[in-house]
């Protein structure tokens, strides 16, 4: 494994920290859309209502066009995913989307969730524990 794409939500500041530890693994660590800020989408939203549109006029918009296909050439391109918890709807269709290609991804949860997802079950692992993922993924790195 060469490469891995961490999905979060954007108000989550660990990533970049999760991202650090990996790339210490010699693994790229994509991580590059959080970069706008934890408020991207509300002034994606704020934005496209000035505008007078809609949210599926928005959706179908260029800015949100432009996202998608950016998110998406990184999913495609990277070789595995590791969603970090809490993380929303997007975040766990992203993980889907990756399994679906085929690729390993993880859950690395903060602490135990409240709710329990039986869902979760479609993750190559799950780990409570960055410790934990980051020695998974060194013994990844080679193959």
């Amino acid at each position: 494994m060469k490469s891995i794409y961490i999905i979060g939500a954007l108000k989550n500041r660990a990533i970049p920290l999760l991202a650090n530890e990996i790339e210490k693994l010699g693994i790229e660590a994509f991580d590059s859309w959080q970069s706008p800020g934890p408020d991207a989408d509300v002034y994606l939203k704020k934005y496209e209502r000035l505008r007078g549109r809609n949210h599926l006029q928005a959706m179908k918009g260029y800015a949100a066009l432009h996202i998608f296909e950016f998110d998406r050439l990184h999913l495609d391109r990277c070789d595995a995913a590791v969603l970090v918890m809490p993380a929303g709807k997007s975040g766990h269709l992203e993980l889907g989307y990756t399994i679906g290609k085929g690729k390993p991804g993880f859950i690395l949860f903060d602490k135990e969730p409240a709710k329990y997802d039986i869902m979760h079950l479609f993750a190559t692992d799950i780990f409570y524990s960055t410790t934990d993922l980051l020695k998974a993924l060194r013994s990844l790195r080679d193959k």
